[in-house]
């Protein structure tokens, strides 16, 4: 078993060093200082002076030393000061003094005692200095998270926390949207059940489990519901507590993390964000006394070192498996990687249903509808948005949360509060209304765009002066180069609205504009939607579950080209939207009119409009 100190002769060089530091500054003390120090209170004068000072009888004490003598006289200013002088042989001393009335004295000589003088002198002050040391030690310790109590052997304590089974432990019934990443992970738990029944056949137990998904999606809450469901103490420790200031420190709470799950076994750790420490090491020359680097070798180590069957699985999570080191992913360390993707239709409408057992529902919530407004949201995503609705209730004076302020919540998390003390012009809101209105009027007129689900004019705090809410009716997965385009074209609506009934064009369409860009790259870069380029990679993505980061991968002409036809398709859909709200002029007037005066407008009363027939 390998500790943080063992073996290790430069921990020693800091004690001896202080050790001799100390030692220093008390020799100096009590050899130079002191004593010039307590010289400079008493004031040295010549025999001669002295005696002149006894006949004017300024002289009121005296006290006679081996080699000097001590008196206390008045100074210029009448002031009574201690002086000394060197001791002659005078036989007439005693009498001058006798005859001025002058008190003196002379001390018994007593032997001082060796051992108490040492102690004094030498032991008390290094006593001192080395428990003030200390003392601010392990208040540095306890604020860089070491420390404590334990001193220096604290110094590699892993701050792992460690949980065993108790009543409100979590279980897979708690995780909901992830049947898939479940049913990966039952079998970690069976094996720490049930070990017995794979070690008969010669199957050795999985050393480490990978999840990796986007943030938000339930990946520590799939740990916690393993150790809960296998019934067995639970470790769990950020990537990020491991990489200190000094080095070397990282490495020795691996050790001793290792060293307290290796003494639970069996048992389950879980590294959180274990890319703070796993991160690809680079191929120069001067990072081999890298810190992190030092913690992941020694990571690298504990994995390889764990006896066979003892029972130790290591779950992590991360969700950048790009940016890990190659080592760490070999079967052996981490033999299973486990997706924890963002949940479908169905995974939503499941994950909205086990978060309300915790709270004052109506009884005709229809969670389809709410799972349908919420794709692509995550499960930490869905669950603030049950809270924002019951919050809501709240504030309105309801007891239970209503199917209005669930979708007023989604309304929230998409484009924040309503801004209910806004003060906009009957002009800009006019804009704002045949703005939303085109958007609206261009998607129900094309085949292949998402139903029109409500439409507001009501200003938001994201800083939406309004906005079109479009819900497609099922779960997708794929899209089509139409459905696509159609995207472009839509997002067109409102900005073509403007030019027609107005004439101009405002700031309002600048997240479109921006939305549009961003559809049109990925169709020619990423998904070989163009007929000059075809099936020609042009970007490439990293950090997918981060948002991604693209970079082109063409040569700077190219990358001209590919900007052109961006635009190319961003002018086709502008005049597709023009088209289609010129063709139906009328009704966008109309349904612009009803808009401003409703300000709200649902999807169904929407389309009412739009289907009526004049007559």
């Amino acid at each position: 078993m390998n500790f943080p100190f063992q073996n290790n002769s430069n921990n020693r060089k800091p004690l001896l060093y202080y050790f001799l530091i100390i030692f220093s500054v008390i020799t100096i003390w009590n050899v130079f200082l002191y004593p010039s120090i307590e010289n400079r209170q008493v004031q040295e004068i010549p025999y001669s002076e002295f005696l002149d000072k006894i006949d004017r009888g300024d002289v009121s004490e005296v006290k006679f030393e081996a080699n000097k003598i001590i008196f206390v006289a008045e100074d210029e200013n009448n002031e009574r000061q201690v002086f000394n002088t060197g001791a002659l042989n005078d036989p007439d001393l005693i009498s001058r003094l006798e005859n001025n009335n002058v008190v003196f004295a002379t001390d018994i000589p007593t032997e001082a005692s060796p051992i108490l003088s040492f102690l004094l002198s030498w032991i008390l002050p290094f006593a001192f200095i080395w428990g003030l040391g200390s003392l601010l030690s392990r208040q540095m310790m306890k604020k860089m998270g070491g420390g404590g109590a334990g001193g220096a052997l604290a110094f590699g304590k892993s701050n792992a926390k460690v949980y065993v089974k108790a009543g409100d432990s979590k279980t897979f019934d708690d995780v909901a949207g992830q049947d898939e990443a479940k049913e990966a992970l039952s079998e970690i738990v069976d094996y720490l059940h049930q070990p017995k029944k794979y070690q008969a056949i010669g199957a050795k137990n999985p050393k480490g489990v990978l999840l990796v998904g986007p943030p938000g999606t339930g990946k520590t809450l799939l740990a916690q519901a393993v150790a809960g469901e296998a019934d067995v103490p639970f470790f769990s420790i950020s990537g990020s507590e491991f990489v200190e200031m000094f080095v070397g420190r990282g490495a020795a709470k691996v050790r001793d993390l290792f060293k307290e799950a290796n003494e639970k076994a069996p048992c389950i750790v879980f590294i959180d964000e274990i890319d703070t420490i796993g991160k690809k090491r680079d191929g120069g020359g001067f990072s081999g006394n890298d810190e992190r680097e030092q913690t992941l070798n020694q990571l690298l180590a504990e994995m390889d070192g764990f006896e066979e069957n003892k029972g130790v699985v290591i779950l992590a999570a991360t969700n950048r498996p790009e940016s890990l080191d190659a080592a760490l992913l070999r079967p052996g360390r981490f033999d299973r990687r486990v997706p924890v993707e963002l949940p479908d239709l169905a995974g939503r409408e499941a994950i909205l249903n086990v978060h309300a057992q915790k709270y004052q529902l109506d009884s005709e919530i229809d969670f389809n509808t709410i799972a349908r407004a919420t794709s692509g949201a995550s499960g930490a995503e869905i669950a603030n948005i049950i809270n924002e609705a019951a919050l809501r209730a709240v504030r309105e004076g309801r007891r239970k949360v209503s199917q209005m302020d669930l979708e007023e919540s989604v309304e929230t998390v998409i484009a924040g509060y309503q801004r209910k003390s806004a003060v906009i012009s009957s002009k800009e809101k006019e804009i704002v209304s045949y703005h939303e209105i085109g958007h609206a009027l261009v998607a129900a007129k094309q085949l292949h765009s998402a139903p029109v689900h409500k439409i507001t004019i009501i200003p938001r705090t994201s800083g939406a002066l309004g906005y079109t809410m479009q819900i497609e009716e099922g779960e997708k997965t794929l899209m089509s180069k139409e459905e696509l385009y159609n995207k472009l074209v839509t997002l067109a609506g409102g900005r073509v609205a403007e030019e027609i009934i107005f004439g101009s064009k405002s700031t309002g369409a600048s997240n479109d504009i921006e939305q549009m860009t961003k559809i049109a790259r990925a169709m020619i870069s990423r998904y070989g939607m163009s007929d000059t380029f075809g099936m020609m990679q042009i970007e490439t993505q990293s950090n997918h579950y981060l948002g991604g980061d693209t970079s082109l991968t063409v040569s700077a002409g190219t990358a001209e080209r590919v900007d052109q036809e961006v635009m190319a398709l961003i002018k086709s859909a502008h005049q597709q939207a023009g088209e289609i709200l010129s063709a139906n002029i009328d009704k966008l007037h109309e349904l612009s009119q009803q808009l401003l005066v409703k300000e709200t407008m649902t999807g169904q009363e929407f389309m009412a409009i739009l289907n009526e027939t004049t007559l």
